[in-house]
């Protein structure tokens, strides 16, 4: 950003852009850990009642760890 983008954000906001980006890289990951955390025990439920087999459970918890990796690579970097 120029330094006029960055004052005129500033002075509109009230928060600095770099603060701004890290608080909404930060509520990305909160709601991803939310979704997986939900995701991966609705999956441990249905592994726990025999609704879904141990292969279906794994690949739920291989689709958040790679979903996770894949989002932290892409945003931190």
């Amino acid at each position: 950003m120029t330094p006029a983008q960055t004052s005129a954000f500033l002075a509109n906001g009230g928060i600095a852009p770099a603060a701004m980006a890290s608080a909404l890289v930060g509520a990305v990951f909160a709601v991803l850990l939310l979704w997986g955390v939900w995701a991966i025990r609705t999956a441990y439920v249905g592994w726990a009642e025999n609704q879904l087999n141990q292969r279906q459970f794994l690949s739920v918890v291989i689709r958040f760890v790679a979903l996770y990796l894949v989002l932290t690579f892409f945003l931190l970097s």
